[in-house]
Formats: C-alpha cells, sequence, structure tokens
C-alpha cells in the first residue's frame, strides 16, 4: 500500500519538497523565508491556467487544431509552427506563457494527426524554442526582467546581447526540425508511399481524408463553442498579458480571474495545477536558503570573478536560471556575462528552467507510461543545444 501511494507521488515535486526541507534544517525557517517566494509569478501562473482550462472546456484548442490540420498537409509544416511560435512568441508573453498556451494545442493536433510518435520530440523542441526566444528580449522571461532592472541598459543594447544565440537558436531549431521529420514519416511521404507498401494502405487512407476530417471537426466544435465565455477567457487572457508587462498588479490579475472563474464555472479553479505550484514553492524555498548559508554565500565571491558565464550555467542547472540570476547577481559587476549565462544556462536540466516544468507536466499528464522516455529525450536534446550555444560564446569571446 505505501509503494503504490509513493507510485503517485510527482517526481519533481518530491525532489523540490525533500530539498527545501533539507535546506531548512541550515537555516531555521524564519519571517525571511516568505520573501523567498515570488508570488507575483506563481499568482500568473495559476491566473494563466485557469484561463487554459476555460479555453479547453470550450473546445478553442480543438478548433485551432482543425484549422492547422486542414491548412498544412505536411507533418514537417506542423512540427515547424508549433515549434517556432513558441519560438517568436515567447519575446513578448514570456516562455512559460507560450509553454501553457501551445503545448497543449501540440498534443491534441499531434494526436489528432496521427503523429503521436513525434510527440515528445516536438512538445521538447517546443520546450527549448520557448526558453531560447524568451532570451533575446527583457519581458522574454523573469530573470531578463530583473536583469534589464539592475543594469539600466537600453532595449536596443539588452538585445543585442543575446541576438548572436538568438540567431543560432533559430538555425539550431530548423536543422532539428529537419531531423525528426526525416527520422519519422510525413504525411506527404505517407501519401506517396502506398504503392509501394500496402500495408500502409489503412494509414493513407486516414491521413488523406484529414482535410475533410478536420473540417467537420471544426464545425462541430464551432457549434459547441459559447461565444460569451471564449470572449471572456479572451479578455482575461489580454489582462493576463498585461500583467506580465506590469501594466496590471499581479495581484489584481488574481481577483479578476478569480471572481470570473467563480462566476463562469467554479469547477475550473479546482483544475489548475497546484502540484506545478508546490514544485515552484519547494524551489523557491531551497534556492533562498542557499543564499543564506555562509559557506556557499563566501564560495562564490571567491569563484565568480572572471567566471561569471561558466558559474552562472552551472549554478542555473541545479537551482534554475531565475533564482540563479537573484543569487549571483550581488556578486560581479560583469552583467553581461551573467544575462548570458543564466539565459543560456535555461537548457540541460529539467529545473535548469522552471518553463520545463510546464511542458513535462503537461505531457506527462496525458502520458504518464512515457516519462522516463520523455526525460531521456529533453536531456539529450537539450546537451546538444546547450554544446553548441556554449561553443558559440566561446567563438564570441
Amino acid at each position: 500500500m505505501i509503494f503504490d501511494k509513493l507510485k503517485k507521488l510527482d517526481i519533481v515535486m518530491t525532489v523540490a519538497w525533500i530539498l527545501a526541507i533539507v535546506s531548512a534544517l541550515l537555516v531555521r525557517p524564519d519571517g525571511k523565508y516568505i520573501d523567498y517566494i515570488d508570488f507575483r509569478s506563481l499568482g500568473i501562473l495559476w491566473g494563466l491556467m485557469i484561463i487554459i482550462q476555460g479555453f479547453k472546456k470550450n473546445n478553442l484548442f480543438d478548433m485551432l487544431a482543425n484549422k492547422l490540420i486542414s491548412k498544412f498537409s505536411k507533418a514537417w509544416q506542423l512540427m515547424a509552427i508549433l515549434v517556432f511560435i513558441c519560438f517568436f512568441l515567447s519575446m513578448f508573453i514570456t516562455n512559460d506563457v507560450a509553454l501553457i498556451t501551445f503545448v497543449p494545442i501540440a498534443i491534441m493536433i499531434l494526436r489528432r494527426a496521427n503523429l503521436e510518435n513525434v510527440m515528445i520530440p516536438i512538445i521538447v523542441l517546443q520546450t527549448i524554442a520557448a526558453n531560447l526566444g524568451s532570451m533575446l528580449t527583457p519581458i522574454g522571461n523573469p530573470q531578463n526582467l530583473y536583469m534589464y532592472g539592475l543594469t539600466g541598459l537600453s532595449l536596443i543594447d539588452f538585445c543585442k546581447i543575446m541576438l548572436p544565440y538568438s540567431v543560432m537558436s533559430f538555425i539550431l531549431l530548423v536543422i532539428a526540425i529537419f531531423f525528426v521529420n526525416k527520422r519519422h514519416y510525413s504525411l506527404y511521404k505517407l501519401e506517396k508511399s502506398v504503392d509501394k507498401n500496402p500495408d500502409l494502405e489503412k494509414s493513407v487512407d486516414k491521413n488523406s481524408n484529414l482535410e475533410e476530417t478536420a473540417k467537420k471537426e471544426e464545425i462541430k466544435t464551432a457549434n459547441a463553442l459559447k461565444i460569451g465565455e471564449v470572449l471572456a477567457f479572451s479578455l482575461l487572457f489580454i489582462i493576463a498579458l498585461l500583467t506580465v508587462g506590469r501594466l496590471i498588479p499581479y495581484y489584481i490579475f488574481v481577483g479578476i480571474v478569480l471572481v470570473a472563474g467563480l462566476v463562469l464555472d467554479r469547477k475550473l479553479i479546482a483544475k489548475a495545477d497546484y502540484i506545478l505550484l508546490l514544485t515552484f514553492i519547494g524551489f523557491f524555498i531551497f534556492t533562498g536558503n542557499m543564499g543564506r548559508i555562509p559557506f556557499i554565500k563566501d564560495f562564490l565571491e571567491n569563484v565568480m570573478a572572471n567566471s561569471e558565464f561558466i558559474i552562472s550555467l552551472i549554478t542555473s542547472q541545479f537551482i534554475s536560471n531565475v533564482p540563479a540570476t537573484l543569487m549571483l547577481s550581488g556578486f560581479t559587476a560583469n552583467y553581461k556575462e551573467l544575462i548570458i549565462g543564466v539565459n543560456v544556462g535555461g537548457l540541460g536540466t529539467l529545473i535548469a528552467s522552471m518553463a520545463s516544468l510546464i511542458s513535462y507536466k503537461a505531457y506527462t499528464k496525458e502520458y504518464k507510461e512515457n516519462t522516463g522516455k520523455y526525460i531521456k529525450t529533453f536531456t539529450v536534446y537539450n546537451l546538444l543545444f546547450l554544446v553548441v550555444l556554449i561553443a558559440t560564446w566561446l567563438v564570441l569571446r
């Protein structure tokens, strides 16, 4: 019975809270603990979860999936759209928002298009795309917002720092999509392979009628839409973007979403991923305590000099790049190298960028049996991208 309960535990959340508890033995709980927790990020994340659930309830993602499937007849086109929409939009709506919004859409599209065999690599590439696209602008992710305010750099000067890495990231994503497509049959290849392989006829028949089926589904889902609710959740999404841009205080946004959820459908509030939120809190406590342990602080002061990129990259692998930024920024004046290090450091481990947990949770919630396969693929792709971007940094030095 105990073993069955342990199997149901979320691995990442469990690790986060084990680290938090162990660190609490080293730094006794006090009033400063409350300062560890980034309530703004958690509030925005929670609100977006409710909004996305509202869209899903009204079949909006199904309709978007049908439109994409009916418009593109080749697998590589779908894959490219799903990946690069995360890459470019994350520059303006943050990597978290991009993944919360488009990973569920990817799961639905790939499932309906009979492309589940590429679901893991595409979701992994979406995650990488969001993390790398977001590094270009100050509003792309939390650590950039913090460093943008700390350094006092102009918008153009800040973007110039990460521009070479963004260009290289774009090239790497194109290559990765080509590689994934070559390893699996595209819809185009299936259609062309019928005469040579009769065994594929059944699959081809499904895909050849994909456009017609998608149009029928689009009509069906469009009829199921409650226009008033869709408009309401669309307005909430716009408010969310304004909150991300710090035009609206996060607590006002949270209050608006809470009231809207209670009015429109209170069941949506219970559907937020509270396991993910608890995971974030666990990591916030752990990283906050690490910054208060004297020997760790002394160690960082000694090693940071002329090693900002490497130290920030390595630190990000263990405590994620946002806390790494907050912890390391007080030990150096070479902010350019720190900005590059924490952004590139978002690649690597599953917790190097906390946004990566969003994709992990979204996929494993639907395919629990493939958790190990997802982590393996995620790690391999991330390390490949990381090696190339480190090489880019060495060349630019």
